[in-house]
């Protein structure tokens, strides 16, 4: 995993999201005086923090919408009356309800940040599905559970914590016999990125294009059933737009912050003046070898 020493918007996430974090124990050592620590750069738990606290609350903490999860688990389809749904990076959980309430889904959504369990474990009370949802807080590349435990893997906007392929690798095994990935993965929709955009992904999270990705699947175990890119607007609504405000509005005196800030800011610029060249695109995949579903 990449530290967040570095603030590429993307590494930032991928630093915020991952638990095994340096420590930063060598780096306050080196500050011997108040003006050193004045001029001293956030530590990775300072910028950790940061990052969550600019993104506290938002409606997402990526690009989707519930219409997307719709789309995504009627291409996953048909699946057992209950299936059992492994979401992998939750988040504060926006699929994994809409898993358990409209495909009467037993979900178990995991993730390293305690807040978002905390709110999505509320939220599935309030909202009747605490039977139905069960959130733990775990790496989604130490995962306990035996071979064939879910029906469904579910991944939006999380698989680059690991990396595409080796997130497919991994949670293969997990599946029953049946049983379906779904899994969003940025990738550039132009075989002729801008030199802006490049630059920015090469350092964040390198990008493949969708027949790179589909052939990376392919060599993972899977068929592809479907591939559909994500429109526009999973970027702006309950994602940039409100980002974008929260920026405007946060305390940069606090450590990290200018840094997170920063890194909003510039991902959002370079949608807004490049987001015709990548863009998440939603795969679901079933390992081969398997019956072929009613459908496929």
């Amino acid at each position: 995993m990449r530290r967040a020493d570095r603030v590429v918007p993307r590494n930032l996430r991928r630093a915020a999201t991952d638990d095994r974090r340096p420590d930063d124990r060598s780096r306050r050592e080196a500050v011997t005086d108040s003006s050193a620590a004045d001029a001293a750069e956030p530590t990775p738990d300072e910028l950790r923090a940061a990052f969550f606290a600019l993104h506290a609350d938002l409606p997402r903490q990526g690009p989707g919408s519930d219409a997307t999860t719709r789309r995504m688990l009627d291409l996953a389809g048909p699946l057992p009356e209950r299936p059992r749904v492994l979401d992998v990076g939750c988040g504060p959980g926006r699929s994994a309800l809409l898993l358990a309430a409209e495909a009467g889904a037993r979900v178990t959504a995991i993730d390293v940040h305690q807040p978002f369990l905390d709110a999505l474990t509320a939220a599935a009370a309030e909202r009747g599905l605490a039977d139905r949802v069960t959130a733990e807080n775990r790496s989604m590349d130490d995962l306990p559970w035996p071979d064939g435990t879910f029906d469904v893997v579910w991944a939006e906007g999380s698989a680059f914590v690991m990396g595409f392929e080796r997130a497919l690798r991994s949670w293969r095994r997990l599946l029953a016999p049946g049983g379906v990935l779904v899994v969003t993965d940025c990738e550039w929709t132009t075989d002729t990125p801008s030199p802006e955009a490049r630059a920015f992904w090469d350092a964040a999270y390198p990008l493949r294009t969708r027949e790179e990705n589909t052939a990376v699947a392919r060599e993972a175990g899977y068929r592809v059933r479907a591939a559909r890119l994500q429109p526009d607007s999973d970027w702006w609504p309950e994602y940039y737009e409100p980002l974008e405000a929260r920026a405007e509005a946060a305390d940069t005196s606090v450590p990290g912050m200018a840094e997170a800030v920063a890194g909003a800011r510039a991902e959002i610029a370079l949608r807004r003046d490049h987001g015709g060249e990548y863009g998440y695109t939603a795969f679901v995949l079933r390992p081969e070898g398997e019956p072929t579903a009613t459908g496929d």
